[in-house]
């Protein structure tokens, strides 16, 4: 299985997270890469750079206004007299419809749903080239190869076209996706990260030419905490192309197979002709957000399962956090999937 990464995607160091009230580092380490590229490499993956495809598989998602502003507001932030190191929201809009402002300060309160993703001086060219990752992933599965994985990072399934949030700044799945439906194909995204992909179902809620699956902790009492409930199911043409498969807190493996199994058959009811898995490793037991409890085992079994479909397969990496077992995890799925 080929494997792509940039060297770029270091450059993203953020700093500050919050949690329940107390500033903290933030989990979303680059060391998160050292890992999860031995990992990747333990399963036999070959890695290549990816191929820059332009801004045009980003923009076919996010806004323009949204590009520009990734693009340059470090540079503006830095002209702040007193500012902070990193670009941090202080107020936010009540909805996406109130006036757009002009002020820097009042833009990252647009653009930023939380405090779990600072923008700093290495940001946007590491979102950017972990998105280019994705798009040359999909490109290799519209070329014919049978499975890649794409080391995103930082992540992606909790951006929207026009706000980034809980680490991700560029929706690296939901990129690839349209890549390959735009070559001709049908995409299905199924999202297995222990958080749910709120800015992948918000992007394509309304549509029904690519079908969004998510299996997560429940968000009644876990982030995102406002969307990922089951009675989301899309909206307009998009009703029925939405999925969503919470989990009670603590769910380990046999249970979530079985929910796995339910997810899989509406991929196939859905006439997919390649999958996009959003492949998060914070379902782990030892994962530091503790949401659920897969094991390193469980892991294999669920790349398994997909594996099943008999559909072409691009693995893009989001979540699974710093812990000893990070990288045997994303063997383990890997491996499932490769030997099934």
């Amino acid at each position: 299985m080929k494997a792509i990464f940039d060297d770029r995607q270091w450059h993203h160091d953020p700093k500050h997270f919050m949690a329940n009230g107390k500033v903290l580092p933030s989990p979303e380490q680059p060391e998160r890469i050292t890992r999860l590229r031995h990992g990747a490499e333990a399963a036999g993956c070959d890695f290549i750079a990816p191929k820059d495809a332009g801004l045009g598989p980003i923009a076919a998602l996010h806004s323009p206004e949204y590009v520009t502003f990734l693009k340059n507001i470090y540079t503006r932030w830095q002209r702040i007299e007193g500012a902070g190191e990193e670009v941090i929201p202080n107020i936010h809009p009540a909805n996406r419809s109130d006036n757009y402002p002009k002020s820097a300060v009042g833009q990252a309160g647009f653009h930023q749903a939380d405090t779990a993703c600072p923008i700093g001086k290495g940001t946007w060219e590491a979102a950017y080239w972990s998105a280019q990752s994705a798009v040359t992933g999909a490109d290799l599965l519209a070329d014919g190869a049978r499975a890649g994985y794409a080391l995103c990072r930082p992540p992606g399934h909790h951006a929207y076209g026009d706000l980034a949030g809980g680490f991700c700044f560029l929706n690296n799945a939901g990129i690839a996706a349209e890549r390959l439906r735009a070559s001709g194909l049908r995409a299905a995204i199924l999202d297995v990260d222990v958080h749910h992909g709120n800015g992948t179902q918000g992007i394509f809620y309304d549509r029904d030419d690519v079908l969004t699956v998510s299996i997560h902790a429940d968000p009644a009492r876990f982030y995102p905490f406002f969307w990922g409930h089951g009675n989301e199911r899309g909206a307009g043409r998009g009703i029925g192309y939405n999925l969503n498969l919470p989990l009670a807190r603590g769910t380990g493996d046999d249970a979530y197979l079985k929910v796995l199994d339910t997810a899989l058959e509406r991929v196939a009811a859905f006439g997919a002709d390649v999958v996009v898995v959003a492949l998060g490793l914070d379902a782990y037991v030892g994962d530091p957000f503790k949401g659920l409890a897969i094991t390193t085992p469980g892991f294999g079994r669920i790349g398994a399962a997909i594996a099943g479909l008999g559909l072409p397969t691009l693995f893009v990496q989001e979540g699974g956090y710093l812990c000893d077992e990070l990288g045997e995890n994303l063997t383990a799925a890997l491996t499932g999937f490769e030997g099934a």
